[in-house]
């Protein structure tokens, strides 16, 4: 039986099943989704070519040519992901690979739920989701004053999170990558945040790190990063000292080649002589020497970035040091305070 559905309707643990091509699943996909693709890269240019060079009927016989062998493959892959024959199909626009798909699997037994409007309809979905009201609670500070540990710790309370750097796979400074990390593309960061933010309590506290508009080569949706930027900011206030001890710690054993490319690539905005001292110290291995260097940007930048916001919003939260625990638990204290109308 096959059941058109709309994209808020998936039923939670039915598979879905993605029949566009590889190369359109790896740019992006619903977070979950599988590929099951009716037609290889290649095939789909052919198709194509034959649609606008002779017409649909033409490439409708040609897909059918290449398709015919391949759909007892389908219907085993299906199976291995969805044994109890409920499986949810689309395709870009919910048009013929998609028909297709759910008329095969629909003929061997399947309950196949058609997602309207495809993958296309998905899309205009997830973007709606950041223009939704979500009631933010941002963590600032200067680099190094632990915002992302505090974050995971109040994840830990029981506090809804939502982990901008993780989901980008970037830390955010030129540095982001700590030479490991492949960031997402921009379509699939966007529908896994997207999907991070439904499963929340829309009446409840996020908190969100303060975040660049852009982190890494990532771009945080226009429409929630407003709202990050309206919100109250705490503003995590961890002496120098204790920063570039953490930070000489977390980029220490970061390859040194690595560490003076992304130091070379803000040559611009770090300035000659700060550059130079501060390649010299990762040679050298003076790793609390080159963060301190560094830090002079980054402090200045984050600096300006407070200065545009609504002081009335940002709640000054002072930490003797980078334990984690203890700060968390003083963001907690401020953000109690800033409901009751008191400035910690």
């Amino acid at each position: 039986m096959i059941r058109r559905i709309s994209v808020e309707e998936r039923e939670a643990g039915v598979p879905v099943a993605d029949v566009r091509t590889p190369a359109e699943f790896a740019q992006g996909h619903i977070p979950g989704a599988f590929n099951l693709p009716l037609f290889s890269n290649e095939e789909r240019v052919v198709v194509g070519t034959t649609y606008k060079q002779q017409s649909r009927e033409a490439a409708i016989l040609l897909g059918f040519d290449l398709v015919g062998p391949k759909w007892s493959g389908f219907i085993r892959a299906a199976l291995e992901r969805a044994p109890e024959k409920r499986i949810a199909v689309h395709c870009w626009r919910g048009g013929m690979r998609s028909g297709a798909m759910a008329w095969a699997l629909d003929m061997y037994g399947f309950q196949v739920y058609l997602i309207g409007g495809g993958y296309k309809r998905y899309r205009k979905w997830v973007q709606e989701q950041f223009g939704r009201p979500w009631n933010l609670s941002v963590i600032g500070g200067m680099t190094g004053s632990g915002k992302t540990r505090i974050l995971h710790e109040l994840r830990s309370r029981g506090e809804q999170v939502v982990d901008l750097e993780e989901l980008a796979q970037h830390q955010g400074s030129s540095y982001g990558t700590l030479g490991r990390l492949v960031q997402p593309s921009q379509e699939q960061f966007e529908n896994n945040l997207a999907y991070q933010l439904v499963g929340l309590d829309p009446e409840r506290r996020i908190w969100v790190e303060d975040e660049s508009l852009n982190i890494g080569k990532r771009m945080v949706p226009r429409m929630l990063w407003n709202n990050m930027q309206g919100s109250v900011l705490f503003d995590v206030q961890v002496p120098v000292d204790a920063r570039v001890e953490y930070l000489a710690k977390e980029y220490g054993s970061l390859d040194p080649d690595f560490l003076v490319e992304c130091t070379e690539r803000i040559r611009k905005r770090l300035g000659p002589e700060q550059t130079k001292r501060a390649v010299t110290a990762i040679r050298e291995n003076r790793m609390e020497d080159f963060v301190r260097e560094v830090l002079v940007y980054y402090d200045k930048t984050y600096r300006t970035g407070l200065k545009a916001r609504d002081v009335s919003r940002v709640v000054s939260v002072s930490a003797g040091d980078g334990a984690v625990e203890r700060n968390a638990a003083l963001v907690l204290k401020a953000a109690a305070g800033t409901v009751m109308g008191v400035n910690f």
